[in-house]
């Protein structure tokens, strides 16, 4: 986090080191490899890296790949880079599957001390058997096998010797408390799958809420922190590393999840759309995923800065997303250059500008930040324009071109447009203009005022580009919204990509994936990284220029 800032996790740690109860502080991040991680998971990140920084402590990163089914070394690569992209290093680097053994041994000894037991009920009927919010649950009729029949069957379950869903092992706890969780919860199930990291040496994995705390107390964490969800699993929590008799004892906090607007955080989701189609992948730009959210442009500083002013709560509120769109702006003014793009070209022929004559013109690089210089841009007697900064038939107050109007075009010359060409359709296709060489950007000129400048970019030596637009990927539903059939599909942004092919400035010719720019009046953008190649450029809007977003 920062020095500065407090919160009540950082409260409790505080007070930990000033009692003796902890010499140093240790937590970790515990994604699961199964997808690629999101926005969400940022501020976990940031979190649990920034709270242990703050104390000297240390962090490490552990894979929680107790489930083979959906796990893949795919995901646990994107993770490492998003880790590292975010700006944090870890300190050790675990899977849970590294523990497996041991978490069998623990296992045996909750048999052992007749606090677990091999249960052959399906699924469905330990589901029914549960109870609910308001019923307590029934015993299993397998609940009061001997220890050593349940070590046995364990032991074979090991080995193989069981097919998928004949049998798991649960924890003996309380089928009448009220706390759901406490109910006998199932700790190992059978799946005969290759695992990642061990290959076929398993085909028993353990449960989630079993292998976690076991995992915190082998690493020595201190402080298990985690999103709200969780706050009814503390119990658990705590009962596992008691009986499993840890010698280190874990302390799980539970914070407020991140939520954004127009957004979707369940990884099943965002892996459902990327199945499906709707997007080009885990790292398309329109995904809250940590990758789209680099690929379209974003820098690590403006996540790491949104997710500090969200602060730390037990609160889970959405959080606008132009809050997130204000912080990288913020970020990008005074780092980026700035330059023309034209997005829906039109061409514009300066009819009195001398023909073969190209002409070098000053601009600052960022009028923000003079240190970073000057750039030259090229003018000439073609240009183009963008379609929007054209009218036949203005209404009042459009400062822009018209037939008779004259405009200011950036960093060069006033402009007066004379004659409208247009093709079969009659479509506008061309403009012929004449310009007025005493009003040269820079020279002072104070003959006469115009209302309206635009950009352009010269016609003979400018470099297509295609430009990608974008919007919500999902909208967030209304109050009319009530329709109950409706999934998280049917919210889908059809119009949340545009493409448009345009041009750039000569001196963009060289740009390499990942440099940004602000483009004057568009937006800021980034080269995409995937589609960008040596013939053909690809720019990502980071974020328009503006918005009514205030902190």
């Amino acid at each position: 986090m920062d020095n500065h800032t407090s919160n009540f996790i950082k409260d409790i740690m505080i007070k930990d080191l000033e009692s003796g109860k902890h010499e140093k502080i240790i937590t970790r991040f515990p994604p699961e490899p199964n997808g690629y991680l999101h926005i969400g998971h940022a501020k976990s990140i940031i979190i649990n890296f920034g709270l242990a920084d703050d104390f000297n402590g240390k962090t490490n990163l552990r894979f929680d790949d107790t489930n083979p089914l959906k796990e893949d070394i795919e995901y646990v690569n994107s993770i490492k880079e998003d880790v590292k992209w975010l700006g944090f290093e870890w300190d050790d680097l675990f899977f849970a599957s590294d523990y497996f053994e041991e978490m069998y041994k623990r296992a045996v000894l909750l048999i052992k001390k007749g606090l677990a037991y091999v249960d052959d009920l399906s699924a469905d009927e330990i589901r029914e058997y549960r109870g609910t919010l308001t019923e307590p649950g029934k015993e299993s009729p397998y609940r009061d096998r001997s220890i050593e029949e349940n070590l046995d069957l364990f032991e074979r379950m090991r080995n193989g010797e069981f097919a998928n869903g004949e049998k798991v092992l649960r924890a003996k706890i309380d089928m009448k408390s009220p706390n759901i969780n406490l109910r006998d919860p199932v700790i190992y199930r059978i799946s005969h799958a290759t695992h990642h990291n061990t290959g076929d040496k398993w085909c028993i994995y353990p449960m989630y809420a079993f292998a976690h705390p076991l995992e915190d107390a082998i690493e020595d964490v201190t402080h298990s922190i985690c999103t709200v969800e969780f706050e009814d699993q503390r119990p658990l929590y705590n009962w596992v590393v008691e009986q499993c008799e840890m010698k280190s004892q874990p302390q799980q906090i539970e914070f407020g999840r991140l939520n954004v607007t127009n957004t979707v955080m369940s990884k099943r989701k965002l892996k459902q759309l990327v199945d499906e189609g709707f997007v080009d992948g885990w790292d398309d730009p329109r995904m809250p995923t940590i990758s789209g959210m680099r690929r379209k442009g974003f820098t690590p500083e403006s996540i790491r800065n949104f997710v500090r002013e969200t602060g730390v709560s037990k609160g889970s509120g959405a959080v606008d997303s132009q809050m997130l769109e204000h912080f990288v702006r913020e970020d990008l003014k005074l780092k980026v250059p700035r330059t023309m793009g034209i997005l829906n070209p039109l061409k514009v022929v300066i009819t009195n500008y001398p023909e073969g004559q190209i002409e070098l013109l000053d601009a600052e690089i960022n009028p923000e930040v003079p240190e970073m210089g000057m750039r030259k841009i090229p003018f000439s007697r073609e240009i183009y324009i963008e379609q929007d900064d054209f009218m036949e038939n203005p209404p009042s107050k459009y400062f822009r071109l018209f037939p008779g109007n004259e405009v200011r075009l950036k960093h060069a010359y006033f402009i007066k447009c004379e004659e409208v060409v247009k093709n079969e359709n009659g479509e506008v296709v061309e403009l012929r203009c004449t310009y007025d060489p005493q009003t040269k950007s820079g020279t002072g000129f104070t003959g006469r005022k115009v209302k309206g400048t635009i950009h352009w970019v010269e016609a003979t030596n400018a470099v297509p580009a295609e430009f990608r637009l974008y919007e919500p990927l999902i909208l967030d539903k209304t109050e009319e919204d009530n329709d109950e059939d409706k999934t998280f599909l049917d919210h889908v942004n059809p119009h949340s990509l545009e493409i448009l092919q345009g041009y750039v400035e000569p001196n963009m010719r060289d740009v390499m994936p990942q440099d940004k720019f602000q483009f004057f009046r568009h937006g800021y953008f980034n080269v995409d990284p995937k589609h960008t190649t040596v013939n053909k450029l690809v720019f990502n809007r980071i974020v328009s220029l503006k918005s009514s977003f205030k902190l």
